[in-house]
């Protein structure tokens, strides 16, 4: 028989499973940041002893994730000399519209709640920012004013 017929097993045809991206750069994190970790962790690790087959599998593997982004954190306190930074709680002006953004750690971030990731491009621009400067982003150097820095 050739081996062009030949099957080893069903698994050799399967997709591969990789494991989840870090984020390149530090793994900067916030107190709540580090706790959430915490939390995700002790939620997968009672998820995992429940499961088992694939579900299991899948479950080790976000748990690997988690374990790791535990083991590199580096608690980063807020700027304390009034200019915006990792941690830092901002009130701005973009394009006439209020919002409050919190600079975050990249696990931490929930674009939608105004969560944003240190390396985010409207937290990047906002880093060393104080109360009353502008701001350029997007093209734009008057796009954000900084109303407030906690």
């Amino acid at each position: 028989m050739s081996v062009a017929f030949r099957r080893e097993s069903d698994e050799e045809h399967k997709e591969p499973r990789f494991e989840l991206p870090i984020p390149a750069g530090p793994n900067l994190v916030t107190d709540r940041g580090l706790a959430l970790v915490g939390e995700r962790i002790a939620a997968l690790e009672t998820a995992r002893d429940a499961a088992e087959g694939k579900d299991r599998d899948r479950i080790t593997r976000d748990l690997r994730y988690w374990q790791t982004r535990h083991a590199t954190a580096q608690l980063t306190p807020a700027p304390t000399d009034g200019s915006a930074g990792f941690g830092s709680v901002v009130d701005i002006l973009l394009a006439g519209k209020p919002r409050t953004i919190a600079i975050v750690g990249d696990d931490e971030a929930d674009p939608k709640a105004d969560r944003l990731a240190f390396s985010a491009p409207l937290a990047r621009a906002l880093i060393g920012a104080e109360a009353g400067e502008t701001v350029a982003f997007a093209g734009r150097e008057d796009a954000v004013t900084v109303v407030a820095v906690r």
